[in-house]
């Protein structure tokens, strides 16, 4: 793998991370009012529902720097070993 190859990849991950982040401030804005701390809930459903959004951002961004078989890959060796699927 090209040291451009690395760098490209690397910048996926943190293109992702960063959008992720930039995201969640509005979200919590939205669901706390002017409380100012978000509720349980909204707590437990955004850790919950972050994982898909954050996998489908990565995969987003990794089309679009040309990398998707990739991410694709990395996705599926992801979600192998987080549900626990061995290859045969």
């Amino acid at each position: 793998m090209s040291p451009a190859r690395v760098g490209v990849i690397l910048l996926v991950f943190a293109l992702t991370g960063f959008t992720v982040m930039f995201l969640k401030k509005p979200m919590v804005a939205w669901a706390s009012g002017d409380a100012g701390d978000p509720p349980l809930l909204f707590t437990v459903l955004y850790y919950i529902l972050i994982l898909p959004v954050y996998n489908a951002l990565l995969l987003l961004y990794g089309a679009l720097f040309g990398q998707f078989s990739f991410f694709w890959a990395f996705e599926k060796r992801f979600f192998a070993r987080l549900f626990g699927r061995r290859k045969p």
